[in-house]
Formats: C-alpha cells, structure tokens, sequence
C-alpha cells in the first residue's frame, strides 16, 4: 500500500513509520521538519498541515491508499489551549478533507482526553468504570476539545467522501525503556496522592503501532472511535481501590478487577482483533531500538 504518515518525525508518529516501511509500504512521511537520516521504503517532506494549501499538495499528490494522521500538539502545557486548539483542528480538518478527496481511508490518533478529565480544573469521576467509547465527552481544555472537534470532522468526512476513519483513543504514550509514568511508583501514595484525570492509564507505543496496523487491515465501516490503552494501570496496585482513596468514591456502576485499566478494550478486540501486549513491568526497563531516522 502506499500510505501517508503525518507527524512522521514525532513520539508515535516516527515508530509507525518504522514499522509500515518494514513492512514493506511505500511511505510518505509529513512533519514540519525532515528527519536527520534517510529510510528505507520512506520520503519525508516538510510540510505545515495547518496551511490549506501546503495540506493538500502534500496528501493528494502521493494518492494515497491510506492516510495516517498523528500529526499536531499532543497535550496541554505545550502551548496556549488556544494555539493547541486551532493547530490541531485546522490540521485535521485539512489532512480528512484532502484523504476524502483522494478516496483514502484514515487512522488518525483522537484522545482519551475527550471526555473532559484529564485536564480538568478539578477532575471528576467517570459515570461508569470501565470507560468506554460510548462515555460523554466533557472536555473543558484546548487539548480534548480538539479531539471531539476532529471526531465530528471525521463523521462529517465520512458522510461527504463515502472513505472510512478510525478515531484511535490512546491514553499516555510511553516507550520502552523510557517509561516517563512510573517515575513516582516507588513513592507513590494513594491517601495524599492528587486525582488522576487519566485514572493511571497509559499505552505502550508499540501497541499504539499495532493498532494502527490492525484498523489499516480491518473493513471499518464509517468512522468508529477505538481506546488503545494497556491492560492494566501503571501502579501495581488495584485500580478501584486507588481511585476510590483519592477521589472519595466510586461510581455507582463499577466493575473493575485488580489492576485493570479504568478504560475498556472491549470494542478493540471485538471489532479488530486488538489486544494490548505490552506491560510496564516488563517495559520500563526494556532495551528496544527507536526508529534509526532519528537521533534518539
């Protein structure tokens, strides 16, 4: 397949790249710089996606059987909520419109954060654990709010182009032997901890990868939103517990067992064949090469 990669030179964006190439896909690969090397079955073109313009030349030129958008700003604190808001909205606006004009499909990376707790003011509970797609989204941030934006731009390019989109919902990325999460385990204590918007969720980047290879594979129908979280979350300890001691309670509609992830799987494995393989316990620790185009 040929395949277009946005944010080619980014955290998941580069890793994805890595493997489709190794696969043997022809690559394209969108940043806002070029990476440091060259790669095997891989271009790489400068390109601001928020500009119209630079947007379609660079996703309609290659037609493309596939477009992989994971381009744009990855959370709050980066930049203003305004900036990260319209970067992200404007960008995918642009990358859908121009796949649907090229008749290609799209995997694009949406967020957890689109139901609104991790970058509350005052995060909540959810109204039910575990969280699935069907939760309400309450997002009061730029971050979240740019992702429920870009799902509705989904369904709208779904409905004009007739291509499918699949929304993947990380929670936090962490790469092997790089585990940024479990920093503060060790000291790590539930009865003066601060509430986790996230709940202690977070996704190995490889198998944020073998999502994307597991949507461009599946006949999706439509758009449809799929969480890609691991199995369980990154304290060792059981997950209803823990966030009852921080938050004082519980919904009332809770059925969580040890540690598993407060965000479910379900639909990922039922529709795509999709599991999360990868552990932190066996992860933080891990020497795994990075892609080589980069200076890593």
């Amino acid at each position: 397949m040929k395949l277009v990669v946005t944010g080619a030179t980014g955290g998941a964006g580069s890793w994805i790249v890595d493997h489709v190439a190794d696969a043997g896909h022809e690559v394209i690969g969108i940043d806002l710089e070029r990476p440091p090397r060259e790669r095997d079955n891989a271009t790489f073109l400068e390109a601001d996606l928020t500009e119209q313009g630079q947007a379609f030349e660079a996703v309609l030129d290659p037609e493309p059987d596939a477009v992989i958008h994971f381009a744009g700003i990855p959370r709050m604190g980066i930049t203003t909520g305004t900036e990260t808001f319209l970067t992200n909205v404007s960008s995918a606006y642009h990358v859908f419109e121009a796949a649907g004009r090229a008749g290609a499909d799209v995997i694009w990376a949406s967020s957890e954060s689109l139901y609104g707790m991790p970058f509350a003011a005052e995060p909540f509970l959810p109204d039910s654990l575990p969280i699935d797609e069907s939760h309400p989204m309450r997002p009061e941030d730029g971050y979240g709010t740019s992702k429920l934006v870009g799902e509705e731009l989904a369904a709208k390019t779904v409905r004009k182009h007739g291509i499918s989109v699949a929304s993947i919902r990380p929670s936090w990325i962490q790469y092997p032997g790089e585990y940024r999460a479990t920093d503060g385990n060790a000291a790590f204590d539930p009865e003066t901890a601060d509430p986790s918007g996230n709940f202690w969720s977070y996704v190995d980047v490889r198998d944020v990868v073998s999502i994307v290879d597991a949507a461009l594979e599946a006949d999706i129908d439509g758009h449809e939103a799929y969480h890609a979280i691991a199995a369980e979350n990154y304290l060792g300890r059981e997950t209803g517990d823990v966030i009852e001691t921080v938050f004082g309670d519980l919904p009332a509609a809770c059925d969580l067992e040890g540690e598993q992830s407060a965000f479910s799987t379900a639909k990922a494995r039922q529709e795509l064949g999709w599991e999360p393989e990868h552990s932190w316990r066996e992860a933080e620790d891990a020497d795994v090469n990075g892609p080589s185009f980069l200076d890593l």
